[in-house]
């Protein structure tokens, strides 16, 4: 407990054993003990006496001092380190080569960790031994830590891995949440609410202002990437970069070349649309991209690549179709939709950029926007056209009926290009989000075959899921249950588990709407095989419960869901003649 008091000329427990051992008066010995290693102060020997007359032991009085003279001391290595004495870091130094040999003793430690957390360059040796005691490198400050794991990559991996698995777990908890609401869902939560999560805060302290630290974690983030093909490392990718933009750590953002491009595409998240004003900034940076140095265009796909980017863009896409169907005009024609189409390509494109190292952004094929948009524009036009035949008097009605087919163009484009296919699933979310039963029933069966099965990826069905909840009374019919359950998720939930799940959590929330002979038929298909995991038994359970206490009760009154479908009013810069009040 006393290891290093020799080496500082202070006696310690064996000194006195040793005394008391070979003197001949003991009384004597510690008299004379107490007087070379108390407190050298001549004063305060002959005041010593009036604490014995009060009963206060010795060792308290020492205690006490001694905590006060740690604590003075302990503020004064904090006032010398931010000082602006040009010796200061000198006087640290020289303070730490007397107290590290006292570094195990638990008195003297916070004295020697205080010192070296202040030191920007710790001496090497130094750092070798807290890095070879567990218990020091367990007890030092993350000042310290982080001088160590600059040039140990492998110990800051182990330290960084258990965050990221968090990371992970975190955002898949949450697409399978129990809660399925179009309001509150996956992409809810602001990019701010996002980067105060445990994880980014972590990390963001672990890294400071060390850059080196920074490109190792985006290291980290680039291998687990490529070798899990997991969108959620791309989201933690742009969320720590912005996290330290918020704490205006310059020395790091203003070396990540894709700081800018992340911050104002981090608006456009926000804003949940990337307007004209913001497309061009971020179209400069995009064609701002300098020959021999491409490689940044694998950490931009790679931040386009983050599923809250994807929904943004995509949502804009939607929105821009809507007005060039409004205005009779092309897609081609539009700048702005040209862009968005350019970005979600080169996010969608990120795994196999940075697999290839092949840094050149992929050519959006063309007939995405010439074949595709168009067939799909027809669907929304076929939907139109019925919608204003049912209005008409019934003599002027024609005898057409709602199609169900979709033309060629659509579903092959769904099936062979990502691009197109991810703009395919969200008009699909559209059309749910405006209760069409009749579009969403003509839509659902052609998502069975998509490119890289991506209708039946977590994000899709745990949006569609929600979407679906606004049908809430449409489940009561069979031709409804069957498109959404046989049609669709029943296709492939026995050899994917996220699909059975997603199933079983839109059951659990809608169970009640269902006709009971469809719904004891899904409960018994639905029924999970031995060899699942916990969280599918748990769901099944808690469906089955559900089940027999709605047998004993009758069912809950149907609940209105909201008409506010998050949709973002664009705000209006106002003028003297723009009247501020509501006409």
């Amino acid at each position: 407990m006393f290891a290093g008091l020799p080496e500082l000329g202070i006696s310690n427990g064996e000194d006195l054993k040793e005394t008391l051992t070979n003197c001949t008066e003991p009384l004597k010995a510690i008299d004379q003990f107490q007087m070379e290693n108390g407190i050298l102060l001549p004063t305060l020997q002959s005041a010593l006496p009036f604490l014995d007359l009060h009963g206060t032991p010795r060792l308290e009085f020492h205690q006490s001092v001694f905590d006060e003279l740690r604590d003075k001391l302990m503020e004064r290595v904090a006032t010398i380190a931010e000082g602006k004495d040009e010796d200061r870091y000198g006087k640290l130094e020289e303070l730490l080569e007397k107290s590290f040999p006292l570094v195990k003793m638990p008195s003297i430690q916070p004295v020697v960790m205080q010192v070296l957390k202040h030191l920007p360059k710790v001496p090497e040796k130094k750092l070798k031994m807290v890095m070879a005691d567990k218990d020091l490198y367990k007890v030092c400050a993350v000042e310290v830590k982080r001088q160590i794991w600059q040039d140990n990559q492998a110990l800051f991996g182990d330290e960084v891995s258990p965050l990221l698995k968090q990371y992970i777990v975190e955002k898949e908890a949450a697409l399978f949440s129990s809660d399925l609401s179009i309001l509150h869902n996956f992409f809810s939560p602001s990019p701010k609410t996002r980067r105060q999560g445990e994880v980014v805060l972590k990390l963001t302290q672990m890294i400071g202002k060390n850059v080196k630290l920074y490109d190792m974690v985006l290291q980290f983030l680039r291998t687990l990437f490529l070798r899990t093909r997991n969108v959620h490392y791309c989201t933690l990718r742009a969320e720590l970069l912005m996290s330290l933009h918020d704490l205006d750590i310059s020395e790091i953002c203003s070396v990540d070349p894709c700081h800018k491009f992340t911050w104002c595409l981090d608006a456009c998240i926000r804003e949940k649309f990337v307007d004209g004003k913001r497309a061009r900034e971020l179209q400069g940076f995009l064609d701002g991209v300098k020959k021999g140095q491409e490689q940044v265009l694998g950490d931009l796909s790679m931040i386009l690549c983050d599923p809250f980017a994807c929904n943004t863009l995509v949502l804009s896409i939607m929105r821009n179709l809507q007005e060039l169907l409004s205005q009779d005009s092309l897609p081609r024609e539009s700048p702005d939709l040209m862009l968005q189409l350019r970005m979600l390509s080169l996010g969608q494109g990120a795994w196999d950029m940075i697999d290839s190292q092949v840094f050149k952004e992929p050519r959006l094929d063309l007939e995405v926007v010439t074949r595709f948009l168009p067939a799909m524009m027809s669907v929304v036009v076929d939907d139109h056209t019925f919608t204003v035949e049912q209005k008409l008097p019934s003599e002027e009605k024609s005898s057409v009926s709602y199609p169900t087919t979709l033309p060629d163009a659509f579903n092959r484009y769904l099936q062979e290009n990502r691009v197109a296919c991810e703009m395919g699933l969200y008009y699909v979310l559209h059309i749910a989000k405006q209760r069409n039963k009749n579009a969403l029933q003509r839509l659902l069966p052609a998502l069975v075959e998509t490119y890289n099965d991506m209708a039946f990826g977590d994000i899709f069905l745990h949006l569609l899921t929600g979407h679906l909840t606004l049908l809430s009374d449409e489940f009561g019919s069979e031709e409804f249950c069957s498109v959404v359950f046989d049609g669709f998720l029943l296709t492939s939930f026995s050899s994917k588990e996220n699909v059975h799940r997603h199933t079983l959590r839109l059951l659990v929330h809608l169970h009640h709407k269902l006709l009971p002979s469809y719904m004891e038929t899904l409960t018994k298909t639905l029924e999970p095989p031995k060899q699942c995991s916990e969280p599918m038994k748990e769901l099944y359970t808690q469906l089955t419960e559900k089940l027999e206490a709605q047998k004993k009760s009758p069912p809950p009154p149907d609940e209105t869901p909201s008409l506010d479908l998050g949709l973002h009013p664009v705000a209006v810069p106002t003028t003297a003649s723009t009247p501020t009040t509501p006409l």
